[in-house]
């Protein structure tokens, strides 16, 4: 068995349950095939760089697969008459990652970059909280 790592991005007009349906469908044509489902993540609705088929976001699924070549041929097949899967991709890779993602690691983290002007100096804060509370210099 040879492994892949497939990601395919759904509508964004899909609820969650919806999205994780699809992913849990197209796992099932999988192992129908003969392979295997290692490790499937749900990545949550992401903006997408550009506009694809006029959608601006889209549900991200993961799915890491044991399977033969002909099974993940099927799988792309079926993905490509599906109006819900707006792009996918599979790579083969020589073995898969152990833990989550590092999409799903970084997501918990606070994403926002500090701005250029912030050295972490609270004093402008002070002086205009003092100002506020009537407290002058």
């Amino acid at each position: 068995m040879k492994l892949y790592e497939h990601v395919f991005i759904a509508r964004q007009d899909l609820s969650h349950s919806q999205a994780e349906a699809l992913g849990q469908k197209y796992s099932e044509i999988i192992s129908n095939h003969g392979g295997e489902i290692v490790n499937s993540e749900y990545w949550g609705l992401r903006s997408l760089a550009y506009p694809i088929k006029k959608y601006r976001k889209g549900h991200y699924v993961l799915l890491n697969i044991s399977a033969s070549s002909d099974a993940v041929h099927e799988m792309e097949r079926l993905m490509r008459f599906d109006e819900d899967i707006i792009r996918h991709l599979t790579i083969k890779v020589d073995k898969h990652p152990e833990g989550p993602s590092v999409i799903l690691q970084n997501k918990g983290g606070d994403r926002r970059k500090p701005r250029r002007d912030d050295d972490g100096d609270d004093r402008g804060r002070a002086a205009y909280e003092d100002r506020q509370n009537g407290d002058s210099e």
